[in-house]
């Protein structure tokens, strides 16, 4: 299961800050209906994805019905990516 999308690098100030990419809508259904054959616990579902020239795995965590994707500082700062910046996104769930 491939998409492609575009969105907004948000932050999430907790105990330490954290940067994602809001899945959108249409996405996230189409995620919801392999959940169950892909999450491997806690409703995260693992994910293969790229932001410009920079490929990485990660697992979307679910929010609010719908899926963030988390951006380590390995993918944003040699991108120099912030909060508000608009991103290409390439994404792939990996099924278990």
């Amino acid at each position: 299961m491939e998409f492609a999308f575009a969105g907004r690098v948000i932050e999430w100030r907790g105990p330490s800050p954290y940067y994602f990419v809001a899945v959108p809508d249409e996405e996230s259904a189409d995620i919801r209906e392999v959940a169950a054959m892909a999450t491997y616990g806690w409703g995260v579902i693992p994910v293969e994805a790229r932001i410009g020239e920079v490929a990485f795995t990660t697992s979307l965590f679910p929010r609010d019905g719908g899926y963030l994707l988390p951006l380590k500082n390995a993918v944003r700062k040699p991108q120099g990516l912030s909060a508000g910046d608009e991103v290409a996104v390439e994404m792939a769930v990996r099924l278990q």
